[in-house]
């Protein structure tokens, strides 16, 4: 299962690199699109936790980097829920 790497920008035009156990993460994102806040976090979420489930498919437990990248994603965003219509980019996909 090819993991994969992405680079985030945040709202406050800050960058990260987060972990995906799989390449699921590409349907969820189109590069260079700006998504709200909060439907990026939808959007990781359920990435992650579904690249999670195929981790569990193949070797019979989750991955917990990805429970851990949801986690990460999530306290981060909490940081511009004040902010007026905050918008992350997905920057980068990285092998």
């Amino acid at each position: 299962m090819p993991e994969l790497r992405f680079t985030v920008r945040w709202p406050d035009q800050s960058e990260c690199v987060c972990y995906s156990p799989s390449s699921r993460i590409r349907e969820a994102f189109v590069l260079g699109q700006p998504y709200p806040l909060d439907e990026f976090v939808l959007r990781a979420r359920e990435a992650l936790q579904q690249a999670s489930a195929r981790v569990a498919g193949l070797y019979g437990f989750g991955c917990g980097q990805a429970l851990a990248q949801i986690a990460t994603i999530e306290r981060q965003a909490a940081q511009y829920r004040d902010r007026p219509d905050p918008q992350v980019v997905v920057q980068a996909f990285h092998p």
